[in-house]
């Protein structure tokens, strides 16, 4: 196994703080992936990890050598395109984690697109509400839906996507049309919480330049964007998402757009990737992609 190789081990087994998470992440025996360090560790005369049975964590020289790692890496791809000729030369892999909703109705789709242009990227592509760890899960790149909450990373505002409060007809049949904040104590809200139990159900609403809101009773409370949009076309209550997503729903008659004067402020779309001196070209090229891609998600 070559150096680079071992240095490219080496940074996803500090990253994902496990030889085993390292393993199952590279698909590469653990023998290899121990074999690698240790081999890497000899050559340069130092200890890189201190190894536990619950964790591995960097010593000190490892830190040092873990950051001059990831700059020759990138250092390395970026030397190697500076003589690559055309689109089909550009190769590698690239791990990134996409919204649900977004993945599957606005990037997914047209993927087949991307893949044509450059034949030698493989995606390993993550679709998930959770906030996924960039740096330990060793991803790419992320776009973020939402307020920032993380430090050290790099974002990139692509724009806002405007919000729809929306109903099915079976529910307004049922409980009736909502016109005013009053009426809403007669009504429903889908609870959305990433970890069930942690926040009451509230509805949210721009007040001029003020965001407010209020609390509202819920039948169901649910932890994914799928299941939030299909308990709204169950009849389990109203719900506030983007009006890119709720779109095709409405134009089907299966939402009904509620309470046009109190929607929620827009919410940020980011894109988010590690504070790294140089990107890799492929890198460049899927951000380059994605973004274009999201400017008809965010219109």
């Amino acid at each position: 196994m070559d150096r680079l190789n071992a240095m490219e081990i080496f940074i996803r087994v500090a990253e994902l703080a496990s030889f085993t998470k390292a393993a199952e992440s590279l698909g590469l025996p653990k023998g290899s992936i121990s074999s690698a360090v240790q081999n890497l560790e000899s050559h340069l005369g130092s200890r890189l990890l201190h190894r536990t049975t619950r964790k591995v964590v960097l010593t000190q020289d490892g830190e040092v050598f873990y950051e001059r790692c990831k700059d020759v890496l990138a250092d390395m791809d970026e030397l190697e395109s500076m003589f690559q000729t055309g689109e089909h030369s550009i190769q590698g892999r690239i791990r990134i984690d996409l919204p649900l909703a977004l993945s599957r109705d606005f990037i997914v789709p047209h993927l087949p697109e991307f893949i044509r242009q450059h034949p030698g990227i493989r995606i390993e592509l993550s679709s998930t509400d959770r906030k996924v760890d960039l740096i330990a899960e060793g991803f790419d790149c992320v776009i973020r839906v939402g307020n920032l909450t993380e430090s050290g990373l790099i974002a990139r505002n692509m724009g806002y996507l405007s919000m729809v409060n929306c109903a099915s007809p079976d529910y307004i049949a049922r409980y009736g049309m909502p016109s005013s904040m009053d009426d809403l104590q007669h009504h429903y809200l889908v609870n959305y919480a990433q970890t069930l139990g942690s926040t009451d159900a509230a509805w949210e609403y721009l007040d001029g330049k003020e965001v407010r809101s209020i609390k509202m009773p819920s039948l169901i409370t649910v932890n994914n964007s799928d299941a939030y949009s299909h308990a709204c076309l169950a009849g389990l209550g109203v719900i506030q998402v983007p009006l890119a997503g709720a779109r095709r729903y409405i134009a089907s008659g299966a939402m009904i757009a509620i309470m046009p004067d109190h929607r929620s402020a827009p919410m940020p779309v980011s894109l988010l990737y590690p504070n790294r001196r140089n990107q890799p070209q492929r890198i460049k090229v899927l951000m380059a992609w994605l973004t274009e891609r999201l400017q008809d998600y965010i219109a």
